[in-house]
């Protein structure tokens, strides 16, 4: 069965659901006998509830099963020693960001995380790229991976979000290069399978934790889905 049938199907069931508790009260408060099909189309509201109510149930389920699996990797998530990262490594405050070189809302949401980071230093900030929006993030999560093992991933993150222009391999290796960068150095670094390594362990422990979209922060061990400093403000001071 695929998803789309599935979902019809789980619908049909609710419905019909619906309809059997909706027999059941009205026949029980009513000496007579009750039209259910009447009474649904009488009162739509009462599947539109239902199937509100439904849906935040899943939700909510869904949140907690992702806390769960949050928590049973936290360590990882906190404190894989590989992981570039702005603050004191035993901060008791940590931000962590999942996100993709290639994605808008990434871009929306750089300005005002950096904006927290400028004004909040006693938090730690862990960074993790993901490489799955266009073909130039695997490229470009790369280059930021090679630039951290020359100390600046800071400098190199914040000017691949700042470019003007579309981010192609000739303009990151251009930023890299404005950085300082040892330029041969960095190549190596880029192409060597460490960093390869060190992406597959990004990309799995998304996989661990169900990340299915970014940006995805998680915020003192909880996820938080925001593009908003003041939220994320919020959540680190809870």
């Amino acid at each position: 069965m695929n998803k789309l049938n599935s979902i019809y199907v789980s619908l049909l069931a609710l419905v019909v659901a619906i309809a059997s508790a909706v027999m059941c009260f009205l026949n029980c408060q009513n000496s007579k006998s009750v039209n259910v099909e009447q009474t649904l189309l009488d009162n739509p509201e009462i599947i539109v509830q239902a199937m509100q109510k439904y849906e935040e149930n899943l939700r909510q389920q869904a949140l907690a099963g992702a806390q769960k699996l949050i928590d049973e990797n936290i360590n990882e998530i906190n404190n894989d020693g590989k992981a570039p990262f702005v603050g004191a490594a035993d901060a008791q405050k940590v931000v962590v960001e999942f996100y993709d070189y290639s994605c808008g809302y990434c871009h929306r949401l750089y300005p005002e995380l950096k904006n927290v980071m400028t004004n909040n230093a006693d938090v730690k900030y862990v960074f993790k790229p993901l490489t799955f929006v266009s073909p130039i993030s695997e490229y470009a999560a790369r280059a930021a991976f090679a630039a951290n093992k020359q100390g600046k991933f800071i400098e190199m993150h914040n000017a691949m979000f700042e470019f003007g222009g579309q981010l192609t391999e000739e303009a990151i290796d251009g930023i890299a290069q404005a950085q300082g960068l040892d330029m041969e150095k960095f190549k190596a670094d880029l192409n060597s399978q460490e960093v390869s390594d060190e992406l597959a362990a990004v990309s799995n422990l998304a996989n661990k934790i169900q990340i299915n979209g970014v940006p995805a922060l998680i915020i003192n061990g909880k996820m938080v889905q925001t593009l908003d400093g003041a939220v994320i403000l919020e959540n680190l001071n809870k």
